[in-house]
């Protein structure tokens, strides 16, 4: 069935704060949903929704039970490339409606009136699509010489990437009526829970030094100066989050259960091995990335934290000052007109064309970067739909580390508007090379700001948090996804009380972060507000997949320059048109090589020998 398109969010992370100079936070652009649609009561929502049910009804009549004869007839890809286009445009339709809707609801997830929208359409799109599930279905019983003959037409071999792609799920697709049925359950069951979630976690209040705040400005002062404030903000999440953990526990147990009904029902081997085939990654792939990764702890995080603590002149850190601004080093705000110079001029030094891809998000309001009560936590760059335009949401406010986080997710956007050409069905990308853009555009940017810091105090606070934010994403994320493993392998053996849930998120966090970081009593229940783990099953190790990927790509830039840009902008335009070692060829990397991890590796390494070096 077409894509109901879905908004991914960072995880916690990979979340930034701070204050602002320059333009106040006050007048921070929001975005413009005008090009979905004029808002809630505009008429065109009606009458599309309208149109995706009359147009999903009249695909499955002219198509239903016919693909066979049609891929038998002697104009077979003429008339397979008719249907596949229409199937296209009604993708195109039903995920504008989707966007549309998804991003209201981020925009304030407690909002009765968006949050009913929200739930409607899905409602809307989940009945209307179930019309459309019989085409995969029967596409993938086409016999495989004669897709391949229909393809030689070329208007249906250019949707080869696709077939392809559709062509995989065969061994895991089920009988239609229970297609149909799993696909319509879905919006009582995980889509029910999801929703469940977002809005318990919107709901949240958390009472810190006599205020009460939500939870994305609680996050934020885990980065604070203050080490009482670090405190006392870890002191209330805590708090907060025993008081709601069994909520929590429940959406978490389900979620793992429906997924382990849905795996089973299919064949996957694997618990995330449906994650896999999204991401067109080979499984040993993920595993020696995984393994790479968790050897790597001593000499990256273990090792980085254990510096840290010596620099606050401590032999253990407790988990809240983790992030921690390091000591004797000003924290510089950053207002929203210098956070733009300096990522479009970043952007600009690589590559014209994609600083002025990315100078429209600004230009056109396509960015909504206050924060605000009821708005979604974090940051995301949502690509809605090629005949529209991506969107990006942050909240914004001036550290340093949130010009970082404009860069990402400005790269996120850049690759989804260079990737739009190829239409609603190949211009997704899988997660694998999803984060490649983000990651590139934020070492662009770090790059260019060391570049220009000659302070050594300066520049040590800078590779500190960049090297944070590797370790954030790349040992954190590896942990995370260990931590996902153990909870949906212990869940098939029965439910999982919050307590047990804790000791297995307390023995990955321990093995990660290593002895310099004191794990204090609350820090169990940390697992709560984390939404990957909730709207995306094991999503969270495409993040280390793309930092050590683009660790490897920018050493082929800074070792031959010449190209490098026009190579790397055709690889993101293509998509999901390729797989990633193909894209990777040109610039003469291979993800199978299990030295690639260590190179990609080797450079957080590097840091933190200069870091040493500097201390």
């Amino acid at each position: 069935m077409p894509r109901l398109q879905r908004i991914s969010r960072k995880s916690g992370a990979r979340r930034r704060s701070g204050g602002a100079r320059g333009r106040p936070l006050s007048s921070l652009p929001e975005w413009n949903l005008a090009d979905l649609y004029a808002g809630l009561d505009d008429p065109s929502i009606r009458s599309d929704l309208d149109r995706v049910d009359s147009e999903c009804v009249a695909f499955e009549e002219a198509y239903k039970g016919k693909l066979a004869d049609m891929a038998r007839a002697p104009a077979a890809g003429a008339s397979l490339v008719e249907a596949v286009r229409r199937y296209e445009a009604i993708d195109d339709l039903m995920g504008r409606l989707a966007s549309y809707a998804g991003l209201l609801h981020a925009g304030d997830t407690v909002d009765p009136a968006r949050t009913k929208f929200y739930g409607d359409v899905q409602e809307r799109l989940t009945s209307a699509s179930t019309h459309l599930l019989f085409f995969t279905l029967e596409l993938n019983r086409i016999d495989d010489a004669l897709l391949q003959a229909a393809m030689t037409e070329p208007a249906l071999g250019h949707y080869r990437p696709w077939l392809d792609d559709v062509r995989r799920y065969k061994p895991y697709q089920l009988e239609d009526r229970v297609e149909q049925l799993f696909h319509e359950k879905s919006v009582t069951a995980y889509s029910a829970w999801n929703r469940s979630f977002d809005a318990t976690i919107a709901n949240l209040r958390f009472k810190v030094s006599g205020k009460t705040l939500a939870i994305e400005p609680t996050l934020n002062l885990l980065q604070d100066r203050s080490a009482a404030k670090r405190k006392a903000a870890a002191q209330a999440l805590a708090v907060t989050f025993k008081q709601n953990v069994q909520a929590f526990a429940l959406i978490t147990n389900t979620l793992a259960k429906d997924k382990e009904i849905s795996d089973r029902w299919r064949g996957f081997a694997d618990i995330a091995d449906s994650r896999h085939l999204d991401n067109r990654v080979e499984r040993e792939v993920v595993d020696a990335l995984v393994t790479a990764v968790r050897a790597a702890y001593p000499r990256l995080s273990h090792r980085y934290y254990a510096l840290k603590a010596k620099w606050f002149g401590k032999k253990r850190l407790p988990h809240w000052d983790r992030n921690a601004p390091l000591p004797q080093t000003p924290l510089r705000t950053v207002g929203w007109d210098e956070a733009r110079g300096t990522v479009l001029g970043a952007y600009g030094a690589f590559s014209p064309e994609m600083a002025a891809i990315a100078e429209r998000f600004f230009e056109q309001r396509w960015i909504d970067a206050p924060v605000r009560p009821g708005k979604a936590p974090g940051a995301f760059a949502h690509p809605t739909v090629p005949s529209v335009h991506p969107y990006v949401l942050l909240n914004y406010q001036g550290k340093p580390r949130d010009v970082m986080t404009l860069a990402h997710e400005l790269g996120h956007g850049v690759h989804q508007v260079l990737a739009a050409p190829n239409g609603a069905l190949m211009a997704p990308t899988p997660l694998t090379l999803a984060e490649t853009a983000s990651v590139f555009g934020e070492m662009l940017t770090f790059k260019k700001l060391l570049a220009g810091t000659p302070d050594r105090k300066q520049r040590k606070a800078m590779l500190a948090a960049k090297v944070e934010d590797m370790i954030n994403t790349v040992v954190r994320q590896i942990a995370f996804y260990t931590f996902e493993r153990a909870v949906h392998t212990e869940r098939r053996s029965g439910e999982l009380t919050a307590q047990k849930i804790g000791e297995l998120w307390m023995a990955v966090q321990g093995e990660s972060l290593g002895p310099a970081i004191e794990l204090k009593p609350g820090y169990e229940t940390f697992w709560t507000y984390i939404p990957h783990f909730i709207h995306s099953p094991f999503y969270v190790y495409a993040y280390a997949f793309g930092d050590c990927l683009v660790n490897s790509l920018y050493a082929v830039y800074e070792h031959s320059a010449d190209g490098f840009a026009e190579r790397y902008l055709a690889m993101l335009a293509a998509g999901g048109t390729k797989h990633y070692s193909e894209l990777l060829k040109p610039f003469g990397l291979d993800a199978r090589d299990p030295a690639f991890w260590q190179g990609g590796l080797s450079v957080i390494e590097r840091m933190i020998e200069e870091l040493e070096e500097l201390a």
